[in-house]
C-alpha cells in the first residue's frame, strides 16, 4: 500500500509499504482523512524522528473508516466511522515517529479498547471535519491549562486553527467574551463567523488601548499603566512581541497561556510583571482532552467546518504538505482519501 515517509531532510516521498494484517485483538483502519500540522513540516526539515530518522511515516490528525475487527475485540464493527488517540498506540505515536503514520491507505490498532485508541463518531460528520479532532484536542488542552472560568475575558493571539479551536473551547467553558488578535483580515474575519465577539488587528490597531476599551480599565494602585480587565490571554502564533505584550497589559492576578512554539527565545522584564502575579501556563498535547473534544464536535460541527482552508486528495498528499508548510498560502490543510 502507499504510505508518505520522510525519507531526508527536507525530503517526503511515496513509499510501497505492507499493508497490515489484523490478529485476533486488533482492528485494521481505512484512512479516510488526514490533516496537515505544522509539525510535519518539522520532522521533514530535521529527516524524520529517531530510531526511524529517513523512514518516518507522516500524519497524526487522522480519520479512519473500521475495515476489519479482530475476534476478540468489542465495541467495534466494520463501517463505523471512528476518531484515533494517535498517543495511544502501541507502536508508538501515530505519525510522530511510531511506526505507522495516518498519510497510509491503511493503519493498525493493536489491542483496540473502545475510549482508548478510537471512538465511533455520527457517519453525518465529514471526514475532513472528524480529521480535526486531534487538533482541537491540543486546542482544548491548551484551555484547560488556562483553567477559565465562567464569565471570563479572553484574549487569544493567532487564528490558525489551534487559537480558532481555543475560542471554541472557551465558549465551551463559559467565557464571556473572546478576543482575537491576528494580522490576517481572512483570519479575522473566520473569527468572528466561528464566534469571536471582537477581533484586533495588531498590525494596523493599539492592542493595549483597544483591549482596555473591550475589557475594562484593570489599572490598579500596585499595576498602573495601560492594563485591561483580561482574564486570560492565550498565545496560540508564537510572535516573539507576544509575551512582553501580555506582560505590558495584564492586570493582577491575569493568566497567560502558551501553546504556541516559539522557535527563538522571548524577553520578558520579570521586574514590570512581579506586581501583577501573573500566572504563566504551557500546553502541549492532550492527556485527557482527545475524546471530551469530541463531542463539541459532532454537536458543532458546522462551526468546525470554517477551520478548514484546503482539502486535497490523497494522491496528492505531497503537495498538501508543501502547501502547509508555505507562510500564507493556506490555514488548515486536510487531505482526503476518498
Amino acid at each position: 500500500m502507499k504510505s508518505v515517509h520522510v525519507t531526508g531532510p527536507d525530503t517526503n516521498e511515496w513509499v510501497e509499504v505492507d499493508r497490515p494484517a489484523p490478529g485476533p485483538r486488533d482492528v485494521l483502519l481505512k484512512m479516510k482523512a488526514c490533516g496537515i500540522c505544522g509539525s510535519d513540516a518539522f520532522y521533514s526539515h530535521v529527516g524524520g524522528i529517531p530510531p526511524r530518522q529517513g523512514a518516518t511515516p507522516l500524519g497524526h490528525e487522522p480519520a479512519a473508516e473500521v475495515a476489519e475487527v479482530g475476534a476478540e475485540v468489542e465495541g467495534f464493527s466494520v463501517g463505523d466511522h471512528v476518531v484515533i488517540d494517535t498517543m495511544a498506540f502501541t507502536d508508538g505515536l501515530l505519525g510522530s515517529g511510531g511506526a505507522q503514520g495516518g498519510l497510509s491507505e491503511y493503519v493498525l490498532v493493536k489491542d483496540a479498547v473502545p475510549g482508548r485508541q478510537l471512538r465511533v463518531i455520527p457517519t453525518e460528520i465529514p471526514w475532513e471535519v472528524a480529521a480535526l479532532n486531534e487538533p482541537m484536542a491540543v486546542a482544548y488542552h491548551a484551555v484547560n491549562r488556562t483553567n477559565p472560568k465562567p464569565g471570563d475575558k479572553v484574549v487569544v493571539f493567532g487564528a490558525g486553527p489551534i487559537g480558532l479551536g481555543a475560542v471554541l473551547g472557551y465558549r465551551r467553558r463559559g467565557a464571556s467574551h473572546i478576543v482575537v488578535v491576528d494580522i490576517i483580515e481572512s483570519r479575522l474575519e473566520k473569527a468572528l463567523q466561528i464566534g469571536a465577539d471582537a477581533v484586533i488587528n495588531s498590525a494596523e490597531e493599539d492592542v493595549a488601548a483597544r483591549l482596555v476599551e473591550l475589557h475594562g480599565d484593570g489599572a490598579t494602585m500596585l499595576v498602573r499603566g495601560t492594563r485591561s480587565g483580561t482574564d486570560i490571554f492565550l498565545d496560540a502564533a508564537g510572535a516573539p512581541v507576544i509575551p512582553k505584550t501580555v506582560g505590558d497589559v495584564a492586570k493582577s492576578g491575569a493568566v497567560l497561556g502558551v501553546v504556541a512554539v516559539h522557535k527563538n527565545p522571548v524577553e520578558l522584564d520579570f521586574g514590570s510583571i512581579l506586581t501583577t502575579e501573573l500566572t504563566i501556563v504551557f500546553a502541549m498535547g492532550y492527556p485527557t482532552e482527545i475524546f471530551e473534544v469530541t463531542d463539541d464536535i459532532i454537536e458543532n460541527w458546522q462551526k468546525y467546518a470554517l477551520i478548514i482552508s484546503d482539502v486535497l486528495p490523497f494522491d496528492r498528499s505531497l503537495e498538501a504538505l508543501e502547501l502547509a508548510k508555505t507562510p500564507g498560502a493556506a490555514d488548515k490543510v486536510v487531505v482526503r482519501f476518498d
